[in-house]
């Protein structure tokens, strides 16, 4: 039987070179991923390197783009290129919390579900029926309203508790068909617990499907947060990409020909999204022989 148990485990390393091998030559995968990285080095390292603080006042206001100024300045005299790097900042932290909450709410409700059953899998999907049906976005509109103090933190913990049913779902089916596979049923006969065989058999199985969850969770979550951001319901400290445009539109950008206020980022929130989705369907294609291109 210890024979038998080493074969998933090797076969599972020669899938994920295979992936490798493809991937790397996955153009849209590449260009998604690639667009990605380079928006998060400067949203990392452009404040370090630039300095100041984002919301100080300055001499100038509303210069157009320049040496002195990349992305020109409000109306203000604010530097927008300093605010779009700490805005790159902050909706990253807000994707990865959000994201990252709302996968792992997914995946634990989703692998008990799918692998225990019965009475169990009826709870949790009763239970995620009534958050699914519920108004997210409502929800966090009246949350958000009636926070004193709202943070990036707190914005993507709440993103985070009401974005994870689907993913739930969609993990429970999966787990639900691999929970009959050979390798599950070896190692259940072995004596492993539950969270064992969830965590050494089934979830290393569904390793690039959880990826691929994560990325569309880690999308979402920064779609929110901008159009909270953007209706004024966004961090009441420090700056984001939702918050600029929403400071755009409060002070007439689009009227007085501002265009250098509202367009980063606008860009930047459409260009991180989109990479994502770009990037899900390279994956997709990776990981599905049948997509693959040779």
């Amino acid at each position: 039987m210890t024979a038998l148990q080493e074969v998933a485990p090797r076969e599972r390393a020669g899938i994920r070179r295979e992936a490798l091998y493809f991937a790397v030559r996955n153009g849209k995968l590449m260009f998604g991923f690639g667009l990605v990285l380079v928006l998060l080095l400067l949203g990392l390292i452009g404040p370090v390197l630039v300095g100041g603080t984002p919301n100080e006042y300055g001499p100038q206001p509303m210069s157009p783009p320049s040496a002195g100024h990349w992305f020109g300045t409000t109306t203000f005299g604010q530097d927008i290129f300093l605010q779009f790097v700490y805005g790159l900042r902050s909706t990253f932290a807000v994707g990865v919390v959000g994201g990252g909450i709302a996968a792992a709410i997914g995946m634990l409700v989703g692998f008990v579900a799918g692998y225990r059953g019965g009475i169990v899998d009826e709870v949790l999907n009763m239970l995620t029926n009534v958050i699914l049906v519920i108004p997210t976005l409502a929800v966090l509109l009246i949350v958000n309203a009636y926070l004193g103090i709202r943070s990036v933190a707190v914005q993507g913990l709440f993103i985070g508790l009401t974005q994870w049913p689907w993913a739930a779902r969609a993990i429970r089916a999966q787990t639900f068909s691999l929970r009959t596979r050979e390798f599950v049923d070896l190692a259940r006969l072995s004596g492993a617990g539950t969270w064992k065989i969830i965590t050494r058999e089934i979830a290393p199985n569904m390793s690039s499907y959880l990826f691929m969850t994560f990325i569309l969770l880690f999308g979402g979550a920064i779609l929110i947060a901008s159009s909270l951001d953007f209706i004024g319901l966004g961090p009441t400290e420090g700056v984001s990409l939702g918050l600029m445009l929403q400071n755009a539109n409060q002070w007439s950008a689009l009227q007085l020909g501002m265009w250098w206020w509202f367009v980063p980022p606008g860009a930047a929130i459409t260009a991180v999204v989109g990479a994502l989705y770009v990037a899900n369907v390279g994956l997709d294609e990776v990981f599905n022989p049948k997509l693959r291109e040779t």
